[in-house]
């Protein structure tokens, strides 16, 4: 077994256009005005369809319409396809959390991760440890072996050198580091199952907390389900089905072409619907958006529903502590963004100062 994590691939001529496309199209996404209501909506779209088409990779047979069904409340005779999708977007919620709290890649988060994604939607989950014994991955139809992971032994290693790559690889651009975890995680399949949906929700962490979140509107996922024969293959790299005969030493330049072309896809989508949002008409707020900071950003998406909020809100949409949201708020007070509509210490509540209120 290598003593270390280094993987082997090239940058190729492909790779290092599609690098650029990315940030031409996230430059494009900051610089564009977009009307509050509609990036909630988008955002919301986003988070649906991003669950739809990771659980639907992994044989969910519910729509994007039935999705929502089961989120607002149930979807009768799917019991276990419904129970994918609120775990799977629970554990979108929780990533969320992560990315805001700016916290960083941990076996703690991944392994809450997984857990949220093999509940039925319930957000008080211990984190799964790894498996204790020999997965394989066989082909449905003919049951012979596609992949052999690596001996359950030597998962914690593999997953301990896996996260401190991925701390120590700020030199690399997040979308390579991004591509290459997901591929690393793929490989190690630490967990009996749901591996597939915790690679690709590592993958979109890394992205977040890297400055790839693009507002929360693009879904990789979709790219992956509607191109799953490349995925399939574009992950299948090595001399053999068993781990330990060559998988750790194979170049996976191919892979990390494909994961680098879906996000230029995915992220040349979202300027696009942008664009169209722009062009229908909205009230331009380019200006004053550029006065708030992300979280502001944010936190103007509790006042789509609400008049006025208390902070126990504020720290929900981020996850934060008591003591956390209050500091917050307070800031924000003293920034000129809320005012304080009720100044009781039990139950503060806030609206949004002038000229903010007119950005809803």
């Amino acid at each position: 077994m290598p003593t270390n994590f280094s993987p082997r691939y090239t940058i190729s001529s492909d790779i290092a256009k599609d690098l650029m496309r990315i940030e031409a199209a996230r430059q494009k996404a900051v610089l564009l005005p977009i009307n509050p209501t509609i990036l909630v909506s988008l955002r919301e779209t986003a988070k649906l369809y991003t669950t739809h088409y990771s659980t639907m990779i992994e044989g969910n047979r519910l729509d994007p319409q039935q999705i929502k069904e089961v989120l607002e409340g149930h979807f009768p005779g799917r019991e276990r396809d419904e129970h994918e999708v609120k775990g799977y977007y629970a554990a979108l919620t929780q990533l969320e959390h992560y990315a805001a709290q700016t916290h960083a890649v941990t076996e703690h988060a991944i392994q809450r991760l997984h857990a949220l994604v093999m509940s039925d939607g319930r957000t008080k989950v211990k984190p799964t440890p790894y498996r204790d014994g020999q997965n394989v991955i066989k082909n449905s139809a003919t049951g012979t072996i596609v992949y052999m992971p690596p001996e359950a032994k030597d998962v914690p290693m593999m997953m301990n050198r896996l996260l401190r790559w991925i701390k120590a690889s700020s030199d690399l651009p997040c979308p390579m580091v991004a591509a290459i975890s997901h591929y690393q995680f793929a490989t190690i399949h630490p967990y009996y199952d749901g591996n597939g949906r915790t690679a690709r929700l590592l993958t979109t962490l890394i992205l977040y907390l890297g400055g790839y979140d693009l507002k929360g509107l693009y879904s990789l996922e979709e790219y992956y389900a509607k191109n799953l024969l490349a995925y399939y293959r574009a992950m299948s790299i090595g001399p053999s089905h068993n781990y330990y005969l060559g998988r750790a030493e194979s170049d996976i330049t191919s892979w990390i072409k494909y994961f680098i072309e879906g996000m230029a896809f995915a992220f040349e989508k979202v300027v696009s619907q942008m664009m169209d949002s722009q062009d229908k008409g909205n009230k331009d707020h380019t200006a004053l958006m550029r006065t708030l900071g992300p979280k502001q950003r944010r936190a103007l998406e509790l006042f789509q529903s609400y008049a006025v909020v208390t902070s126990h809100q504020v720290g929900d949409l981020f996850g934060f502590k008591p003591r956390t949201h209050t500091a917050l708020c307070k800031k924000w007070v003293e920034a000129g963004f809320l005012e304080i509509v009720d100044p009781s210490n039990k139950a503060r509540k806030y609206k949004l100062a002038k000229p903010y209120d007119t950005l809803i």
